[in-house]
């Protein structure tokens, strides 16, 4: 047995409108938590279980270690059993926030994530998608405290294989959708709203019509092969029916950029 005493962390800060309550609510609550992360289930106390719903088939099961309101929420995750290294020789993920007051009706959310392990390459690559992925991530919980604050969201979710490398699969869904530069306009799908956010292996589209809310694209893997997702965060009282009728449109548009990447990767 390997001692697992390779350090693996990450920190990150950011500003984010309204008091340390409702930011609170937004990042120790079920609710909250599902309206900018993913969906979540979450017994709100020391001790109690966390279940993050990744995707159809990958659930991230963990426990609350710290639940102090409007101060301190900290949980740990095993992250091994998550990318299929059961028994591996690592400790718990362990992710803790910090909220801070400041003055006009800000807050400060310091985020840290650690681990031990043995420097595994499943390990570093793990940790290098992960790292990559928490910045915009924490982006979404500032865009939701503007937006949406206190609303509750509904999920879409849709995903597909490409059998290219990340960075071009998610240029791919780039181009399907028509957008470059942040500020650019999306029609797609009679969805009408602007480019959020655009930094490598994600996007993020602010959705206006028919309703309003986010669509994050992303997408992760080897050179060899990758997957895209998109995430949907909708609010209005018509997002259940939105997404009942027009997720399977939305599986359909991923699934044919795939195939068209499929395509051009054979004749290259």
């Amino acid at each position: 047995m390997t001692t697992p005493s390779v350090p693996h962390r990450f920190e990150l800060e950011l500003e984010v409108p309204g008091t340390p309550e409702q930011v609170w609510d937004a990042i120790a609550s079920a609710e909250g938590i599902s309206a900018w992360m993913m969906p979540t289930e979450l017994d709100p106390r020391d001790g109690g279980a966390l279940v993050f719903h990744m995707g159809p088939d990958a659930d991230s099961h963990g426990r609350v270690t710290a639940f102090e309101p409007a101060r301190r929420f900290a949980y740990e995750e095993d992250w091994a059993t998550l990318v299929g290294q059961p028994g591996a020789d690592v400790t718990p993920l362990v992710t803790e926030f910090l909220v801070e007051a400041r003055s006009g009706g800000t807050c400060v959310v310091r985020v840290v994530t650690s681990a031990f392990g043995t420097g595994a390459d499943w390990e570093n690559e793990f940790w290098d998608d992960m790292s990559a992925g928490w910045a915009p991530m924490l982006d979404n919980l500032r865009l939701y405290l503007v937006h949406f604050p206190g609303q509750r969201a509904t999920e879409m979710w849709a995903g597909a294989e490409f059998p290219i490398p990340p960075e071009d699969a998610i240029a791919a869904a780039r181009a399907a959708v028509g957008v470059h530069e942040v500020g650019d306009p999306v029609t797609t799908l009679g969805t009408t709203g602007r480019l959020e956010r655009s930094v490598p292996r994600h996007f993020l589209v602010r959705a206006e019509q028919p309703v309003p809310g986010f669509l994050s694209f992303y997408s992760f893997g080897t050179e060899e092969g990758s997957g895209v997702h998109i995430q949907g965060y909708l609010f209005s009282d018509e997002a259940k029916g939105y997404v009942e009728r027009e997720q399977p449109a939305w599986q359909a548009w991923l699934t044919g950029v795939a195939a068209d990447a499929a395509r051009d990767a054979a004749k290259a």
